[in-house]
């Protein structure tokens, strides 16, 4: 698909500094001559991990709340490891708890750092996995970019440097990492992870279970891939981080809204080279417009920023896009998909966001916090082919539900 970097023009209305106008076209042209651009393909998989008792209840929570399903789960020599798919052009999944509650990395070592991350040490997002052709070429010439990666006794988790694998070190300003590899992700045993393992006859039934009353309810089959993941960071990297990861991906700067009301930035990036988001999903990054201690002024609503206070520089929600379309009568898919899970006791932060009526446009919420991985799970519609990646009204509703609660936990993580 052809795509212009060099005439296009970012949407939004947020200002960016002369740093990132002058930085962002030199990051472009040296990913194309250096190769990056070339060697580097869309997401193959999402990496997370949980504490050690709850990976299994994690699968179930996916089953219930995403189109994911297990693949096959392996023991490897520090953790387990269970791998899902949605579909085989999408990133797969890939959800790991180490064997023991005590593993000590960078995870639980940045976890202690915050107030509502400490209870659950060993819970992150990891980051992206993305195809490459030739990693030692690869990590060299970003090495010579000052991208730093994981090396065999560098890192205590095993997995960040596997036989076709390669990770960067954690980003200073998300906390996330990059990965690469040359594997086939739809072929699990090829990945190195371990011996395999078999779910139990119990653990299968819940699966079974959880599997049908996706496919009973229909809502299964209207929860179609990975919109996109949404990271927070603060304030004055919001840049930095943006750059940052658009040195190490062929993804573009979509641009930015300034959400005034809720004193933040919400700011795409897409990959132009695949026809569907969801084969390689949009990086969104939200930033406090200003620093907190420069609010204290202000005193305006900051939930980003406290976001990041209270749990570090991480993933905030990942987007499942829904199927357009009618339900019912008055209802769309998503409506439709969020009051079933309701009724399951899926708990959500407020109402369905937006209006689709005739004309192109989103409809979107956000669930709480999972209790197993601390992320929200967005459900979005673009409905009647609806061609933008966000409205401003939305994400300031959805941004100030995701305060609220923020605000909530905070209040009682001291009682």
């Amino acid at each position: 698909m052809s795509f212009d970097l060099a005439s296009y023009e970012p949407r939004g209305d947020k200002k960016n500094s002369d740093f990132f106008n002058e930085y962002l076209p030199k990051i472009y042209e040296r990913r194309a001559s250096s190769g990056v651009a070339q060697q580097v393909g869309p997401m193959r998989a999402v990496v997370l991990q949980v504490e050690t008792d709850v990976l299994f209840d994690t699968l179930v929570e996916l089953y219930v709340m995403s189109p994911y399903r297990h693949t096959a789960s392996y023991l490897g020599r520090t953790h387990k490891y269970s791998v899902l798919h949605s579909h085989l052009n999408y990133p797969a999944l890939i959800v790991m708890a180490p064997l023991s509650p005590t593993f000590e990395d960078f995870i639980p070592r940045i976890n202690r750092m915050y107030p509502l991350a400490r209870n659950t040490p060993q819970t992150r997002y990891v980051g992206e996995v993305f195809g490459a052709t030739d990693l030692n070429t690869l990590t060299k010439t970003l090495e010579d970019q000052n991208i730093r990666f994981e090396y065999s006794g560098d890192t205590e988790n095993p997995f960040y440097t596997l036989k076709g694998l390669r990770f960067t070190t954690p980003s200073d300003f998300t906390c996330n990492r990059v990965g690469y590899s040359t594997l086939d992700f739809n072929d699990t045993d090829s990945l190195g992870l371990g011996d395999r393992v078999l779910l139990s006859s119990a653990e299968q039934a819940r699966l079974d279970e959880a599997a049908a009353f996706g496919a009973d309810s229909n809502i299964s089959s209207l929860m179609l891939g990975i919109d996109h993941l949404a990271t927070r960071v603060l304030a004055g990297e919001r840049e930095d981080a943006i750059l940052e990861f658009l040195t190490m991906v062929p993804y573009y700067f979509w641009g930015a809204y300034n959400i005034f009301d809720m004193n933040s930035s919400t700011n795409v990036n897409r990959n132009a080279g695949v026809d569907d988001d969801k084969k390689s999903p949009a990086k969104v990054f939200t930033a406090n417009n200003t620093p907190s201690f420069v609010n204290s002024f202000a005193k305006r609503p900051m939930p980003t920023e406290d976001f990041v206070r209270n749990f570090g520089r991480r993933l905030h929600h990942m987007a499942i896009e829904i199927l357009d379309g009618d339900h019912g009568a008055g209802e769309k898919n998503v409506d439709f998909v969020v009051n079933t899970l309701k009724d399951q006791g899926v708990p959500f932060l407020a109402h369905v966001v937006g209006e689709c009526k005739d004309d192109p446009n989103l409809k979107q919420i956000f669930s709480k916090h999972s209790k197993n991985t601390l992320l929200i799970t967005e459900y979005i519609e673009r409905c009647h082919k609806y061609d933008g990646f966000f409205t401003k009204d939305n994400v300031a509703a959805l941004t100030a539900a995701a305060g609220q609660d923020e605000q909530y936990q905070h209040g009682h993580v001291f009682d």
